[in-house]
């Protein structure tokens, strides 16, 4: 009963303030290491997450109506963003991606760094260097909020 998954097209919910624009994806059941992020040339925001379900084979599914990917959605976004200047979180299944507002797009890939067991984030390089000094207590909180 191997059968190819199917694409899932999800859901977004996209803010926008002065100076960023935000989008929320949920994406139940990855790990960090399962999404891609792009922003293109065009001011498209591409997400992808890959499929996971190891073991599907070895039990009988009796009812799926969802599954832990595979996830893609692309997106125009409202306004020229910073691409290399973004910040990923992932945690609880939903990624948001935080776009600094800029004079013209600014392309890039993105990925997130595992942080946790089903947890992820990717910060610009000045923001990491404040992480680096700050420790890890300041990394992670238990409520699942940057601090």
């Amino acid at each position: 009963m191997a059968e190819e998954a199917r694409l899932q097209t999800v859901a977004v919910n996209v803010y926008r303030t002065r100076d960023l624009v935000s989008v929320a994806v949920p994406m139940p059941g990855l790990g960090a290491e399962d999404i891609a992020v792009d922003v293109t040339e065009e001011g498209r925001l591409v997400v992808r997450g890959r499929l996971r379900g190891a073991l599907k084979e070895a039990k009988e599914i009796l009812v799926e109506e969802w599954s832990a990917g595979p996830y893609h959605r692309e997106i125009e976004l409202p306004a020229p963003v910073d691409g290399e200047s973004a910040t990923l979180t992932y945690g609880n299944g939903v990624l948001v991606v935080a776009l600094p507002v800029a004079q013209r797009v600014r392309p890039a890939q993105l990925a997130l760094e595992e942080i946790g067991p089903m947890r992820g984030e990717r910060v610009p390089d000045a923001i990491a260097e404040e992480h680096r000094h700050a420790g890890p207590t300041r990394r992670m909180r238990g409520d699942g909020e940057r601090g």
